[in-house]
């Protein structure tokens, strides 16, 4: 199946709306990532500002597809080993936790979607060097968008540059398409080769989520049938945006006042 293509300016002025709300829940949340607190109570905050002042839905709360059960929170908090999908619950922060916060909005039956990594207290210096190579993966990513190129060279990019660090790349998840629905057409992986996969084309709307371990890409999943950990318990680290193919390249589309800039090396945001 072909990636959609948005076009029509009531489409696109949805989308857009969605991805800056939900960046803006990051923005709103980060204040409150301190050691003591849980990770439920994260969630709790994020699902209040979602509802009561945004009027946004959180995508992922109640989400099932096909063989699981519906997920029980309004966004994913995943900490240290957790690749992904951790479920907020009563784990509390201590100083040195790394983690992941997944969010998805939908707003007025559009979707909007990205994640950041966070710290609570003071990082171990692998964890912030996991973390910014991750980042830089994404944007090296990200700059590889624009007509005409093919969606393995944004996967050859972060695998080169992930593995160049000493790093491995989780394979069993991937970006996706996004608009009208939380997961479309195309699929975007985060290894391979440029030159394959699906032409990149103007209008497509997609997420660039590279998922990195510090050890083996080899993973496993917890009894809660969500929780997604790495095998060998290793931290991992994702960021995520979600962005529009322009004519000349791309528009990144979760942007937010206190979103973190890009790396140097980015010149066209």
């Amino acid at each position: 199946m072909a990636a959609r293509q948005y076009t029509s300016p009531e489409d696109l002025k949805g989308i857009r709306t969605a991805c800056q709300l939900a960046a803006e829940v990051l923005d709103y949340i980060e204040p409150f990532i301190k050691p003591g607190i849980t990770t439920g109570e994260l969630d709790r905050l994020c699902h209040e500002y979602m509802t009561n002042v945004q009027g946004t839905i959180p995508a992922p709360l109640n989400y099932a597809p096909r063989d699981h059960t519906p997920y029980p929170k309004a966004t994913c908090i995943s900490l240290n080993d957790i690749v992904c999908h951790g479920i907020p619950g009563g784990k509390i922060l201590k100083n040195g936790d790394a983690m992941n916060i997944d969010i998805t909005v939908i707003k007025n039956g559009y979707y909007g979607d990205t994640s950041r990594m966070f710290f609570a207290g003071q990082p171990s210096i692998m964890a912030k060097r996991l973390s910014d190579i991750t980042y830089e993966c994404m944007w090296l990513g990200i700059m590889q968008v624009k007509p005409g190129a093919h969606l393995g060279d944004i996967g050859h990019v972060i695998q080169t540059h992930a593995e160049k660090a000493g790093y491995s790349i989780v394979r069993e998840f991937c970006g996706h398409g996004i608009g009208k629905s939380f997961h479309e057409e195309p699929n975007v992986l985060h290894y391979g080769k440029p030159g394959t996969m699906e032409i990149i084309r103007p209008g497509m709307i997609f997420t660039v989520e590279p998922m990195i371990n510090a050890g083996r890409r080899e993973i496993r999943t917890m009894n809660d049938g969500w929780t997604i950990k790495t095998k060998d318990h290793s931290l991992s680290a994702q960021w995520e945006h979600t962005l529009l193919v322009t004519e000349t390249g791309y528009e990144i589309l979760t942007v937010s006042p206190n979103m973190p800039p890009p790396p140097a090396f980015v010149t066209n945001t």
